[in-house]
């Protein structure tokens, strides 16, 4: 078996990203700009995206396989692009993966970049979300 890989998304192969997606009956796709992280062997297994955002970065798109949930590999790959992303880094989730996400460190945002904040409100006319933010920017 192919060891598993997990790294940044060469731009070029960004069409990867949105065929895994579309496969796995997603609305999802990675923002202009944004740096794509992947789990993969020969074929994406999971991904996320990292937009760039006041002083740090706005994680979307997380996506595992369903064939490869409940092995870690979310986890593994949040921790791997946030090791090599400098920087607070926020996110918006439904209420109840808050939990998966307080076990990678993540908290309650107390405080959002005003891009963030606006497009939260917006989302939240028609959704359940809630903001969490690393430790990074908690400080």
């Amino acid at each position: 078996m192919t060891e598993l890989q997990f790294a940044p998304l060469a731009p070029p192969l960004k069409p990867l990203l949105d065929k895994f997606y579309r496969a796995h009956r997603s609305s999802m796709r990675a923002p202009n700009g944004a740096r794509v992280w992947v789990a993969r062997r020969q074929e994406i297994l999971a991904a996320l995206c990292l937009t760039a955002v006041d002083d740090g970065h706005w994680l979307t798109g997380l996506l595992v396989a369903p064939g490869e949930r409940r092995h870690g590999l979310a986890s593994r790959l949040v921790e791997q692009a946030l090791a090599r992303t400098p920087g607070p880094v926020w996110l918006f989730c439904h209420p109840d993966l808050v939990g998966f996400y307080q076990r990678l460190d993540f908290a309650p945002a107390t405080r959002l970049p005003a891009a963030l904040a606006e497009r939260l409100a917006r989302y939240q006319r028609s959704k359940a979300l809630v903001a969490l933010a690393s430790p990074d920017a908690r400080t």
